[in-house]
């Protein structure tokens, strides 16, 4: 017999629920605790992202992806590669970056940022029919041990 699957999109990921028939997924909809997915997402973020701690108080985990809100000096390389370095696998769109730092109260003209990063090796696009950018093993190094360690330095 075929199954069928329900995915459910969340600020951490995925959540898949199946049956072997509709009312299945239904019914087990139903039985989900309130709060099931903030619940989840904390779960996510303090247990299974050890990023999570490092980026307190500089990154804030939202519904829509990774916001800026130290009140540091950034530039706009170092902006653009904390909210990649806090995106799922540290990868997103340019277009989703450039949305993320307007929420964060950042102007900047994030294609141009993330074609000179590509250029620095920082950032790599994974697959080049996508619009996706991802962070290089030496763009997640520049951002843990210098962007990351000078703004956990000014904050303490």
């Amino acid at each position: 017999m075929k199954r069928i699957e329900a995915r459910i999109k969340t600020a951490f990921g995925e959540v898949i629920i199946e049956g072997d028939q509709p009312q299945d997924i239904l019914d087990m909809l139903n039985n989900i605790p309130e709060n099931f997915t903030e619940k989840l997402s904390d779960f996510v973020s303090n247990r299974l992202t050890p990023s999570g701690a490092q980026l307190k108080g500089i990154i804030e985990l939202t519904t829509e992806g990774p916001v800026i809100v130290t009140r540091e000096n950034l530039t706009h390389y170092q902006a653009v590669g904390l909210v990649l370095y806090a995106s799922d696998d540290k990868r997103n769109t340019a277009a989703q970056v450039q949305k993320l730092l307007e929420s964060s109260g950042i102007k900047s003209m994030v294609p141009a940022r993330l074609n000179e990063m590509t250029k620095r090796g920082q950032v790599f696009k994974p697959d080049p029919s996508k619009p996706e950018f991802k962070l290089t093993i030496q763009g997640e190094k520049w951002i843990e041990d210098e962007v990351l360690s000078r703004l956990r330095g000014k904050m303490s």
